[in-house]
């Protein structure tokens, strides 16, 4: 490694991206759209589909993402550890997200059959792919400002894919679907999974693994695991990104519901008039869209600053405080009545600007904790590192996703009505304020407990570029 340089070229920093822009293309339609899918579109009541999201979400998290850490860490080829993974799962993990989202002609019990079967497959082939992946971000280099700086290209990638699904999926779906759901989901994935399975392979033929564990260097899955429950900067990191996703997930998976059940549509449809949007026959889907729009483009605006606020201020302060102000956005849904749409979408673009800074600090954080176990044990074990920040990131989708619909059965949410209940309303409303600050706010506290600041950051990468030399 002593020869090879840590510097990423654009192209590289690009085609790293394009991975994440795949993934997400997946992670998003299940953070923005299953619970919606199940309930809405494929006909599943929430009291069934709220056991599946949770107990299939449950498997994948607990026992999915730790099998690929070990073996993708114990991965020996010509490519590298982490790159065949991406390779071997493009094309896989396209065709079933595809079926995922597909609506068959079965029973009642079928459906529950196929609903249990496509989603276990798809956590499993995304835990395959995209587990290695961010693995992939310890080993790309060991430059810890080039390291923040592909987390920032990488996330303006994930924000990209959060504008496709989020923005322009919906109305997409209705288009493509003339107005039927079910046939517009396929058609739209059929396009997704296409694109996606292409832009992995085009990360896998542009990326190079730098940091190369010596040949001698042989850890047992003990070693691993028992410098996982000694690392305290990794127990607070796994529990930070569970709470991070239960919030995104219940927030993000509530929206659709919020905006066809609780905001007025007439307002929606002045609001939208207002700023140069007319002649929309569904004013719900648009303003939905819109809506995730703004968010989306202020927290691009907000990860164009992450960067040089973490190289200045460290990852820890900066995640934290921003954070915390993007939760106070959340809040404020509270006090909102259904004619507010002005400072529903405001809160929304401002909330968006706060929570973009803390994205690619996120991930570049739990990279610093692979450093840090390697600084503190002399062993690597990247994947095994990363595979518990994905268990975070699925115990997070998987309580919020079950949340979304347990809170709507609790709610006596049903679809099939025109017009919901007030209890089923409120239930919504709380769904998107002040059930998911809590676990933003409890976040935040756990930071303070959080060891690597800004001059243990700057200690480590010193004393880890000196031992490899």
């Amino acid at each position: 490694m002593n020869n090879i340089s840590q510097k990423l070229s654009v192209g590289e920093k690009i085609g790293y991206s394009l991975g994440d822009l795949a993934a997400n293309l997946v992670f998003q339609t299940l953070l923005t759209f299953l619970a919606f899918f199940y309930t809405d579109v494929y006909g599943l009541k929430p009291e069934v589909a709220t056991p599946i999201i949770f107990f299939v979400g449950l498997v994948a998290a607990v026992f999915f993402n730790p099998l690929i850490g070990a073996l993708a860490d114990r991965t020996n080829s010509r490519w590298g550890k982490f790159r065949p993974w991406i390779l071997w799962t493009a094309i896989p993990l396209g065709a079933i997200s595809l079926l995922a989202f597909s609506t068959p002609d079965f029973s009642e019990q079928g459906k529950i059959i196929y609903a249990v079967v496509t989603y276990t497959l798809l956590l499993f082939l995304y835990a395959a792919n995209n587990l290695p992946y961010a693995a992939l971000s310890g080993v790309i280099t060991g430059d810890m400002k080039e390291r923040n700086s592909v987390s920032a290209y990488r996330f303006v990638a994930v924000m990209v894919a959060q504008f496709i699904v989020q923005v322009l999926m919906y109305p997409f779906v209705d288009y493509v679907g003339g107005g039927d759901r079910a046939i517009g989901f396929s058609k739209v994935m059929t396009y997704l999974a296409t694109a996606g399975s292409i832009m992995l392979l085009i990360t896998f033929f542009t990326t190079k693994e730098r940091i190369v564990p010596p040949p001698e260097e042989k850890n047992s899955l003990w070693d691993d695991l028992s410098d996982l429950m000694r690392n305290r900067p990794w127990i607070i990191m796994l529990v930070l990104t569970t709470l991070v996703f239960v919030t995104l997930a219940m927030k993000g998976g509530m929206y659709v519901y919020y905006f066809e059940n609780y905001l007025s549509e007439a307002q929606i449809s002045q609001f939208l008039s207002s700023v140069g949007f007319n002649d929309f026959d569904n004013p719900a889907t648009y303003g939905f869209s819109i809506f995730n729009a703004g968010g989306i483009i202020f927290m691009i605006v907000g990860i164009m600053f992450s960067k040089r606020l973490a190289d200045k201020y460290g990852k820890r302060n900066v995640f934290g405080i921003s954070l915390f102000i993007s939760t106070l956005f959340i809040i404020a849904f509270v006090f909102y009545p259904p004619e507010a749409i002005l400072f529903v979408f405001v809160s929304q673009i401002l909330h968006g600007f706060f929570y973009g800074i803390t994205i690619p600090i996120l991930w570049a954080m739990i990279a610093d904790v692979a450093d840090f176990s390697e600084w503190k044990n002399n062993r690597r074990a990247t994947a095994i590192i990363f595979s518990a920040m994905m268990v975070g990131l699925k115990l997070g989708l998987t309580f919020g996703q079950a949340l979304v619909t347990g809170i709507l059965g609790s709610y006596d949410y049903d679809p099939e009505l025109a017009q919901q209940s007030a209890e089923a309303i409120n239930g919504i409303k709380l769904s998107v304020s002040i059930y998911p600050a809590i676990p933003f706010l409890a976040g935040c506290v756990l930071l303070f407990f959080y060891e690597i600041d800004k001059n243990m950051e700057d200690k480590i990468e010193q004393e880890l570029l000196a031992r490899r030399m």
